[in-house]
């Protein structure tokens, strides 16, 4: 690719966090620890409902493929940030750039309407039990997960093509720890406000979309809980949906953080912070999340530790 001065990139810096030099060392377990932990706790997830019979419905299938989701992801993100902890000079070259990008945006946006779909799920075991198993079938279930991924490739590729259409001026600094849209288009020299109007309307939708389907799903999970004659039912319609909240309001809170605040040099450094939360401890806390708060996977995780 040829940058605005007529010289062809082959790499790109990245700058990482602010006085990270003082603290690598600490960063760098602090971070190593999370990454082990995230990928521990969702390999596991993985593995457990593989394992146990009890937990082969459709919450459990969506389960399954969120913490697929959250390891592709934390994966493409977290190596590169580990490396540019200890290492002073980082660079990354442009094709590694675009893939970690691709990557990134791909599984971000799965993650985005795998937690809606878990929503929609929700919506039909409390609302129309009778039907649940016709509903959710495993054919519907498997043409819902392809299609999310199908959007988050498209979604991917058009944010990836269009963030690396542009010219680079003579630095190619990013000012991130990883390849992001808004740091990256931060170094071209050419008008980027297309590109920009491009991201806002992409994120804005999926974003808006998801949103929707949970508040919606929601309403009509609470509209039929409070219906319910026996507080025995209604404690087992919350607690359902607990885990799932939780997940919720910690991924888009930060993604709602992370996009829609308004650009500066404190933002920058904001967004970094946000992206270590978003990119490692979120993936982290999904299935300690999922674990803790639910009773059947508690018993699977019994029935497992009794094994040995």
């Amino acid at each position: 690719m040829t940058s605005g001065n007529g010289t062809e990139v082959t790499e790109f810096f990245l700058l990482g966090f602010g006085a990270q030099h003082r603290f690598q060392h600490v960063l760098f377990i602090v971070f190593l620890l999370m990454n082990v932990t995230c990928m521990v706790g969702n390999i596991g997830m993985i593995l457990l409902i593989k394992a146990d019979s009890r937990l082969q419905t459709p919450m459990y299938f969506f389960l399954q493929h969120l913490a697929f989701v959250d390891i592709c992801y934390t994966s493409a993100i977290t190596p590169k940030m580990l490396h540019i902890v200890v290492v002073q000079k980082k660079p990354m070259s442009f094709v590694g750039c675009v893939m970690q990008l691709w990557v990134y945006a791909t599984f971000s946006t799965n993650d985005c309407y795998l937690l809606a779909a878990m929503a929609v799920e929700h919506y039909v075991a409390i609302c129309n039990p009778v039907h649940y198993l016709i509903v959710m079938s495993r054919t519907v279930c498997i043409q819902l997960v392809t299609g999310l991924y199908v959007m988050g490739s498209i979604n991917a590729c058009v944010q990836t093509g269009f963030t690396f259409s542009v010219s680079f001026c003579k630095f190619h600094t990013i000012n991130h720890s990883f390849c992001d849209v808004p740091p990256i288009l931060a170094l071209s020299c050419s008008n980027t406000d297309i590109n920009l109007m491009l991201l806002a309307a992409f994120v804005g939708f999926n974003l808006t979309f998801t949103v929707s389907v949970i508040i919606f799903s929601y309403i009509y999970i609470l509209g039929t809980t409070l219906k319910m004659p026996s507080n025995s039912g209604r404690k087992k319609a919350f607690s359902t949906c607990a885990s799932h909240l939780s997940a919720v309001t910690i991924f888009y809170g930060t993604l709602f953080y992370m996009y829609l605040q308004p650009h500066s040099k404190n933002s920058q450094e904001n967004m970094k912070v946000a992206s270590v939360f978003y990119g490692i401890i979120i993936p982290m806390l999904n299935p300690l999340i999922y674990s803790l708060r639910n009773k059947e996977v508690k018993k699977a995780l019994k029935m497992i530790w009794k094994k040995f």
